[in-house]
């Protein structure tokens, strides 16, 4: 393994990402790894995070110690099939077809510690003695599962988006053409950003706190998302649906609507998820120059 420094394009940052969901969801620890791999638990976390290369060989021993198949540590290619899931923080975030159900998901106590004080008090303000204590976990029980807060947060922020992505992709391919996919596409946010209000709430507060090569990934991943919307725009106003002489900047401003629910919806309060989402729906509606029939 070889430290140099990461492109925006470096494969290692992917192929790093896809080693830390495999060890998590298979529940092994970021130090037992290290030590069946002999290397230190900062170079594992090196690798994981896209700062250090990885040879053939290295990776196929990887491979064998999580019980994978050496191709699954690349990422799989997009698919069209009405099946779709997330590889999050423990086990898998399923979508299926019904990606307007939320169904709790169950992070390992360390991490859903560490949302909690994000939450709570912010990254920097977030200590790890204090992640441990509301995990029920001393130090280095903590320093077991993660090699620091820093990759708490990377795991947070992957989570979200690949949920968010995976729910967005399900959304679209029900729609008949870009006003249908326009409508669901904005509905699936403001799902999203009500039913998942902590996780967007610390992935639009926390971002500046990331590293650069994890915080050009979730970047990415969150231009991706707007780029979903931003095309269902283009096509329907050049085909006359919309009417927006601002098709560009409607477009952002609708997606900046929707994620801004994080910051403000409350559970319980005068509207539910689902009777915001369809204001919502109405209201980006109007801002492209089409009203909802």
């Amino acid at each position: 393994m070889s430290e140099q420094p990461a492109t925006d394009t470096d494969p290692r940052a992917t192929i790093g990402r896809r080693v830390r969901q495999l060890r998590m969801a298979r529940g092994v620890s970021l130090r037992r790894l290290a030590g069946d791999l002999a290397v230190s638990p900062a170079t594992l976390s090196a690798v994981e995070n896209g700062r250090t290369g990885v040879d053939a060989v290295r990776l196929a021993q990887i491979a064998g110690l999580l019980d994978v198949p050496v191709e699954q540590l690349f990422p799989a290619p997009p698919t069209d099939g009405p099946k779709r899931s997330t590889r999050g923080a423990v086990g898998t975030v399923a979508v299926g077809d019904d990606w307007r159900r939320f169904p709790p998901i169950e992070l390992d106590a360390p991490l859903a510690a560490a949302l909690a004080a994000f939450l709570e008090v912010g990254y920097h303000g977030a200590t790890i003695r204090d992640i441990a204590q509301r995990a029920g976990l001393s130090v280095p029980g903590v320093y077991h599962h993660y090699a620091s807060k820093q990759e708490m947060l990377v795991a947070i922020l992957d989570l979200t988006m690949e949920d968010l992505q995976a729910r967005m992709r399900a959304a679209r391919t029900e729609g008949a053409d870009p006003v249908e996919r326009f409508a669901l596409l904005v509905e699936c946010l403001a799902l999203f950003h009500t039913h998942r209000r902590e996780l967007g709430f610390v992935g639009a507060s926390e971002m500046r706190s990331l590293e650069p090569v994890a915080h050009e990934r979730v970047a990415a991943s969150r231009r991706a998302v707007q780029r979903m919307v931003d095309l269902e725009v283009e096509h329907a106003t050049r085909d006359g649906s919309f009417t927006t002489p601002h098709a560009h900047e409607a477009s952002r401003a609708v997606v900046t609507m929707c994620t801004a629910l994080s910051q403000w919806f409350q559970t319980g309060g005068p509207a539910s998820a689902e009777e915001v989402a369809r204001l919502y729906v109405d209201l980006a509606l109007n801002l492209v120059g089409r009203s909802r029939t």
